[in-house]
């Protein structure tokens, strides 16, 4: 029955990524959203410590103290600012690399989703902000990436979805850089 319970959650989660890519002008790259997810590697773990109210993967890092899941997911998925870490030879340091932009509007496309399926019929349009802010201190992520982000969740609470969604669909149309 968890297996079940968490192929419908990421299901519903990944389906309502790939709307809002639509919305936001990357519609074929959201088809390919959270594949990894259906992957033993990750499927079998989410299954395990699936809860319905927070990610498995939080789970699964509680117990161990690290996400084998994440470790796969976050590899594999550009989306993840996680991703765009790199070897700096300059400072001899891992440091973050800002993100291309199509996969910053894909990260905010699930963000937004993942706190709609976490938030339920609690969810606003305050709530993606809210979860970004809580984590901003402790993050690791190229300081243009994050102004971009918060730039737009903070459009998304104030002005809405469909004029947040119709701005970021304006800049990949553009093509502009950030």
């Amino acid at each position: 029955m968890q297996a079940f319970r968490h192929f419908r959650t990421i299901s519903r989660h990944r389906h309502q990524v790939i709307r809002h890519c639509i919305k936001a002008g990357i519609g074929w790259q959201g088809l390919f959203h959270d594949l990894s997810k259906y992957s033993p590697a990750e499927f079998w773990a989410g299954a395990k410590y699936y809860q319905g109210t927070r990610s498995p993967n939080e789970v699964e890092r509680e117990k161990f103290g690290y996400s084998p899941a994440w470790l796969h997911h976050k590899g594999r998925n550009r989306h993840h600012f996680e991703y765009w870490n790199d070897y700096n030879p300059a400072t001899k340091k891992v440091q973050p690399v800002k993100m291309p932009l199509r996969y910053v509007v894909e990260m905010l496309c699930d963000r937004v989703a993942a706190s709609k399926i976490y938030q339920g019929d609690n969810y606003t349009p305050a709530h993606p902000l809210e979860y970004f802010l809580r984590g901003k201190p402790r993050r690791s992520i190229h300081p243009d990436t994050s102004d971009l982000l918060e730039e737009w969740l903070t459009m998304l609470r104030d002005e809405g979805e469909d004029a947040t969604f119709a701005h970021v669909r304006k800049m990949v149309k553009e093509n502009k850089e950030y």
